[in-house]
């Protein structure tokens, strides 16, 4: 853990590797299955960092049943603390020796609307959002993504689950075509049989193992394709 302008880091990967990350957390902080996304992304090649968002309130690892107190440190999350912890992790990967060029992001649950919202400011290369809330009316200070979409600076691969009852898919669509009509490589993956949160295999009743296995393929070579190296 390292701290940079008040931000606390979780670190995992050489920073010799050819290529950085940037691992956003869910609603429920920087807990045992984030740090081991950003061990197994680490073992992809990347120096990966995790900015511990809840730092103001004390960084806590909150149960995934107990709503009401990621409920508690969600509403205290404002816009411009989370620019603060991007920009305090991308200032820490420059020192490092990474660019925005060679500088990915993804992000799960609320940290699916970060790394939506880290595409527009032109900090990261790739940006891969999986499930983040927000399309239409935005979150946390932020405009909704769809408005969001034509001032993008970088590819976007973001990921959804029909099943997800908090992310209409008639939105998704709408993303969709305002992605497309930007001139960076997009792509909106669906997947008919997934919830909300069917990367965390942390919570048995959400994790689709499959549709899992395929989006950590897909963003592999999203971030391949589209990052830099050294």
């Amino acid at each position: 853990m390292v701290t940079v302008d008040t931000t606390p880091l979780f670190c995992a990967g050489s920073s010799s590797a050819p290529r950085a990350l940037i691992v956003v957390q869910e609603a429920f902080g920087v807990n045992d299955h984030i740090r081991e996304v950003c061990e197994r992304f680490a073992t992809q090649g990347y120096y990966v960092v995790a900015p511990l968002l809840f730092h103001r309130s004390g960084s806590p690892e909150v149960a995934y049943d107990d709503f009401a107190e990621a409920m508690t440190h969600l509403g205290q999350l404002q816009a411009a603390d989370i620019e603060h912890d991007l920009r305090s992790a991308t200032a820490f990967l420059a020192q490092a020796g990474y660019t925005p060029a060679m500088t990915g992001i993804v992000g799960y649950c609320m940290g699916g609307t970060v790394a939506f919202f880290a595409s527009t400011l032109g900090i990261v290369g790739a940006a891969a959002p999986y499930y983040g809330s927000g399309l239409e009316v935005g979150r946390f200070g932020f405009p909704g993504q769809i408005s969001m979409a034509p001032t993008i600076t970088c590819p976007v691969l973001a990921f959804y689950g029909d099943l997800d009852t908090g992310i209409p898919i008639e939105q998704v669509e709408e993303l969709r075509l305002a992605l497309d009509a930007t001139s960076f490589a997009t792509e909106v993956v669906r997947y008919p049989d997934a919830h909300h949160g069917f990367h965390c295999d942390g919570r048995p009743d959400k994790f689709n193992e499959a549709d899992a296995r395929d989006a950590y393929q897909r963003t592999l070579t999203f971030f391949a394709d589209h990052l830099e190296t050294r």
